[in-house]
């Protein structure tokens, strides 16, 4: 199996950027502990034209992996905590292009 890159763009509605950036912070230690998870950042955007918007750059071993990783009790409670906040999400699911 190769290994799953994840790169997730979300982007709280007006008022919710705060409440976002803390849900955004509780994923990190959890995530981080879960077998499989060889990579796990989460970046704030710092220009205030678009303030409350976060980048997740996500190495994960397999596709097995991340699948259970979306299974997580933190996983679910951080959807269920922002549902209704998100103005984009965005994901990318990719495996690395190497060198024939």
């Amino acid at each position: 199996m190769s290994q799953l890159t994840v790169i997730v763009k979300l982007k709280a509605k007006s008022g919710a950027e705060e409440k976002l950036y803390e849900e955004c912070r509780k994923l990190i230690v959890p995530t981080l502990a879960e077998e499989g998870c060889i990579k796990y950042d989460i970046y704030r955007e710092t220009r205030s034209t678009l303030e409350g918007t976060f980048m997740f750059y996500e190495n994960w071993a397999s596709k097995p992996h991340f699948k259970r990783h979306t299974e997580s009790p933190h996983e679910k409670a951080f959807w269920n905590n922002t549902e209704g906040m998100l103005e984009v999400s965005d994901f990318f699911f990719g495996e690395k292009v190497v060198n024939p």
